[in-house]
């Protein structure tokens, strides 16, 4: 499969969610298989200074297992704080093996939290042609206590994306204002995205930065034509998130921006295959 009928960025949002467990290798590969541009991932940090792809800077008690295989719950998902552990005890909890009641046709297996570094080497190793959405996932009440403070946290990720040797397919992005403003000042030339909350507003969020960041990331339904249309004469990218739906895909292609973030990339990808321009 692939999309080379169309400009679009395909983004698999954490691998394939809809598809595969999320923010795992396996789910990973079969994104860059399907035919996605992008894979789209979340990074946190380990006590040991490790950058580990998660969506949480502790253990989700909806996707993962303990070491042992039981299932943990809410109150104790918060005690496995990544922050606090080194990396060998995060990979040793199953986030592959239990059923996903948001996406039950997901394929289940036993599979474990990569390093940032784990999904280069696989890109690697497949020689594919994808590039990278980092998100960095921060938040003020987090600071300290179950992530760096944004000036050591960007310094890590630059760090390790440098070393990788995939800089110039990467673009970093968070919700964080602080962590992106501090992205700008370490590095200038990292593509940036602006992530934009459902309850927030586009315009408003990107004017408290002080700098202009490439690409907008907003929940999709906070777009409009005219919207799409202004960002654009500012010479900002615009890539929303999440869109799973067919009917969806198609009317946000139809207003004209410029990837799609989605849980279903095989959606997507049939749709622009059997879309006629």
């Amino acid at each position: 499969m692939g999309c080379a009928n169309s400009k679009l960025d395909v983004q698999g949002h954490r691998g394939c969610r809809g598809l595969y467990p999320e923010n795992t290798l396996p789910a990973f590969k079969k994104a860059i298989e399907l035919g996605v541009t992008t894979l789209e991932l979340d990074i946190v940090i380990s006590k040991d200074n490790k950058v580990v792809v998660s969506h949480e800077p502790y253990i989700n008690s909806v996707i993962c297992y303990d070491v042992n295989g039981n299932t943990i719950s809410e109150d104790e998902a918060l005690q496995y704080n990544f922050y606090k552990l080194n990396y060998e005890a995060i990979k040793h909890f199953d986030c592959g093996s239990k059923f996903h009641p948001v996406y039950p046709n997901q394929k289940k297996l036993k599979t474990y939290k990569p390093l940032l570094k784990d999904l280069f080497d696989l890109v690697e190793s497949l020689g594919a042609n994808v590039r990278f959405n980092i998100e960095i996932k921060s938040d003020e009440e987090y600071y300290g206590k179950f992530t760096p403070f944004p000036r050591e946290y960007v310094s890590v990720v630059l760090k390790e994306i440098n070393d990788s040797g995939f800089t110039n397919r990467s673009n970093l992005q968070s919700f964080d204002i602080n962590v992106l403003e501090e992205i700008n000042k370490q590095d200038p030339k990292m593509p940036v995205a602006l992530l934009v909350e459902e309850d927030e507003e586009i315009l408003k969020k990107l004017q408290s930065l002080s700098f202009k960041p490439k690409i907008i990331s907003p929940f999709y339904k906070l777009l409009s034509k005219d919207l799409i249309s202004t960002l654009h004469a500012e010479n900002h990218l615009v890539i929303p998130w999440t869109i799973n739906e067919v009917k969806d895909m198609t009317h946000l292609i139809d207003m004209g921006v410029d990837g799609i973030i989605t849980d279903y990339p095989d959606r997507l990808i049939d749709l622009l295959e059997n879309r006629s321009y």
